[in-house]
């Protein structure tokens, strides 16, 4: 698998990335994860939404609580032919638990856990803690990546502005 280095870090330390660099105009690729139920989800279900995926190391952390509450938040605000996904490497058990305790209703958890597709699909799987990046995509209704964002530092929240701004272009 491919590695990336020089990308990301945590609190200044460097990381390795495993996977190959996803862009803007390439095709979303397809993915399967689990779902809160332990149902398993492809990507592709999803074709003909428009969809943020927004990509998280634990959901149990405080800026993956900020960042998915307030793409939460703007789901509410958005059409039913948007999706907003939130990947994470967390258990379906505890993503479920977060969510209720959250209140985050309008977002899709998704668990990555398992063969960590996503991940490694996205070029996203961090080696060094088996956990996934930060990152925001927004796909297009056919299946083509049209906007990306890999934070620097995953301590760090998105461009939430910038990603609304991508995602309103498609809408």
């Amino acid at each position: 698998m491919e590695e990336r280095t020089g990308i990301i870090a945590m609190r200044g330390n460097p990381l390795t990335l495993l996977g190959k660099e996803v862009k803007a105009g390439d095709p979303a690729p397809d993915f399967e994860t689990l779902a809160n139920d332990l149902s398993p989800v492809k990507f592709s279900s999803y074709r003909g939404k428009v969809c943020v995926i927004s990509s998280v190391p634990s959901l149990d952390t405080p800026v993956c609580d900020i960042q998915t509450r307030r793409f939460n938040e703007e789901a509410g605000k958005l059409s039913d032919d948007v999706a907003i996904l939130t990947l994470s490497m967390d258990l379906p058990f505890a993503q479920k638990r977060w969510c209720g305790v959250a209140g985050v209703d309008k977002v899709v958890t998704l668990s990555d856990h398992r063969d960590a597709a996503f991940g490694s699909g996205y070029g996203l799987l961090i080696k060094e803690l088996r956990l996934l990046a930060r990152a925001v995509f927004v796909v297009d209704r056919e299946g083509v990546v049209q906007y990306v964002q890999i934070l620097e530092e995953i301590t760090n929240e998105p461009d939430y502005d910038a990603t609304i701004a991508a995602l309103t272009k498609l809408v």
